[in-house]
């Protein structure tokens, strides 16, 4: 397990605003150093901390607090899934976390994400995809790999959903929440989102916080996930 100090500063260097602060944890050293290798070439971006399996990475995520967590889901002691689980539940803004996988139809990044983790990325991915990925998930906005979360969660989410659970969102969301949560459900962004309703980006931002909160879920992904798993969008 290996950290940098930690940087609290809002700026770098005192010209403009700090880099992503991420945090690797995967078994294999080889990947570590790939992944080291890529991010840290980026003036965003800066590898603080490394773990080597998920016992490790619990702990030195909540020391450094990271904006970004790339996790091996398959790690020896504790995997990606539990140690998801113990970051987002121990920390009050807890970092966003990409699932790293070797294979993307698993019902372990399913149970990953569903854990909440803000997106996967495939170990077999090239350097830009790396790149545009720890971006995308830090901004937040938008689901990353919006097709192949949906594949997952058609593929999952009957499995997994208790029968009391597969019940209506009506109840609970607006209507134009839920034209939002479906937006959401076909990975559009806020501002396609807000396009698509011919209404401001603030509005849709607003909108998205209420269907996150109305179905006690931290980002798109888990949204999205909990559509499925009610019922609210089926598969096809």
């Amino acid at each position: 397990m290996t950290a940098r100090p930690e940087n609290d500063h809002e700026t770098h260097g005192g010209d403009g605003p700090r880099p992503l602060r991420i945090v690797l944890a995967d078994d294999e050293r080889m990947v570590r150093t790939a992944l080291r290798a890529i991010l840290g070439a980026e003036a965003d971006m800066e590898v603080v901390g490394e773990a080597s399996t998920g016992a490790e990475a619990v702990p030195l995520i909540r020391a450094l607090r990271p904006d970004i967590v790339l996790m091996d889901v398959r790690m020896p002691e504790i995997d990606g899934i539990r140690a998801t689980e113990q970051v987002l539940a121990g920390m009050p803004e807890p970092p966003r976390i990409i699932v790293v996988t070797t294979f993307e139809n698993d019902a372990y990044v399913y149970d990953a994400l569903r854990a909440g983790a803000g997106g996967f990325l495939l170990k077999r991915s090239g350097a830009e995809d790396l790149i545009q990925a720890v971006r995308l998930v830090a901004r937040s906005d938008s689901l990353l790999f919006p097709a192949a979360v949906r594949r997952l969660a058609a593929r999952y989410a009957g499995e997994r959903a208790a029968a009391d659970a597969v019940r209506t969102l009506r109840a609970r969301l607006s209507e134009r929440e839920r034209a939002v949560l479906r937006l959401m459900t076909a990975g559009l962004t806020n501002a396609e989102i807000a396009d698509r309703l011919g209404v401001g980006p603030a509005t849709v931002k607003t909108h998205v916080a209420g269907v996150l909160a109305k179905l006690g879920v931290r980002d798109r992904t888990q949204a999205v996930i909990a559509a499925y798993e009610c019922g609210f969008v089926r598969p096809g």
